[in-house]
């Protein structure tokens, strides 16, 4: 992890995937303590600690991210047609705020490699999430995330309907009550759908996601995708680039829009939690605000896979100590 701090994020992020795909960074083969075990999308996870999407792109290394410990690993965003995403330098560490700046921009290799990466996961030891969007150029958001949603069904346990990127023009647009209204009408899947969402939604606009969302059968949200936010706490001189923030900053809007989806849903809702989860407190704080899984990726990032056991060892620590006896007890409990 230093030596790759010392490159710049895109290229240690080229190299992280080489040496995963290579078999070079290991696997966790101790068993989890069974208190966090949790029933999602159909499945028994081991833990409810996922991977978020834009860490695997392309699919490329699922089978061996799963091995490192999650309880579930999603990939993406795959669009239908490739794209190179947005001129680099496009991802930026903020080391003093523990935060990343990405305006990536759905890089991709498109769906037809995607899909055939995805043949080659265990479906049998994997518990996989695809994450699915647009392409920048040549768009017509209510015919393409039907046919991306049936071409990955075969092959996923949940699929994730991004609309939240901040780094491809006007895909934000698409959060609005018709817009998202007629893509969801479209999308026609036995396997659980969740829609990922701005942490910069107003309070109006989430309650017309979930209204929209409990209408059309879809089974949860993701809370949230990174913000365009600038705190004023950031001490990092990068904080002036264009992108999505994520990491430590996110946490506190994240976890308090989080906790409004939560009530607004009334439980008609599943909710998964991201954005700043570094430790087992935040992770913790997450499920009590109405998260039944939680996922990281900046944390991830910064700590790489060292971070899982502890991560893991913790929460399970404070579900006993709070007199829980699973993870699903602890759902919304902090409300």
């Amino acid at each position: 992890m230093p030596l790759m701090r010392l490159m710049d994020a895109e290229t240690a992020h080229k190299l992280t995937m080489k040496a995963l795909k290579a078999g070079l960074v290991g696997a966790e083969t101790r068993p989890d303590d069974p208190i966090l075990a949790t029933r999602m999308f159909g499945r028994t996870l081991a833990n409810p600690i996922g991977l978020a999407a834009g860490f695997d792109k392309n699919a490329e290394a699922v089978n061996e991210v799963a091995r490192l410990g999650f309880g579930f690993v999603e990939a993406g965003t795959v669009t239908p047609r490739p794209q190179a995403g947005n001129p680099r330098p496009r991802l930026f560490r903020l080391t003093p705020d523990r935060a990343v700046i990405n305006r990536m921009g759905f890089n991709n290799d498109g769906l037809e490699v995607y899909l055939e990466n995805l043949r080659r996961v265990d479906k049998n030891r994997v518990v996989f999430g695809a994450n699915v969007g647009i392409n920048k150029e040549g768009a017509e958001p209510e015919r393409d995330y039907p046919a991306l949603v049936e071409a990955v069904g075969p092959y996923a346990d949940y699929i994730t309907i991004n609309i939240s990127s901040p780094n491809t023009p006007g895909l934000r647009d698409l959060q609005g009550e018709e817009r998202l209204a007629a893509i969801l009408a479209g999308i026609k899947s036995p396997k659980p759908v969740f829609v990922k969402i701005a942490p910069d939604l107003a309070d109006d606009g989430l309650e017309a996601v979930i209204s929209v969302c409990v209408q059309h059968g879809v089974t949860g949200l993701i809370v949230s995708n990174t913000t365009i936010a600038r705190p004023l706490t950031l001490k990092s001189p990068l904080k002036r680039e264009t992108g999505g923030l994520s990491g430590a900053p996110l946490f506190a809007p994240s976890t308090a829009m989080l906790a409004k989806a939560y009530r607004l849903s009334a439980r008609k809702l599943v909710l998964i939690g991201a954005g700043g989860v570094f430790g087992a407190e935040d992770a913790f704080a997450k499920i009590l605000a109405g998260a039944s899984a939680v996922q990281l990726y900046t944390g991830f990032a910064y700590q790489g896979p060292a971070m899982l056991r502890p991560l893991k060892i913790g929460l399970a620590k404070l579900l006993r100590e709070r007199g829980f006896g699973a993870v699903a007890q602890a759902v919304g409990a902090g409300l």
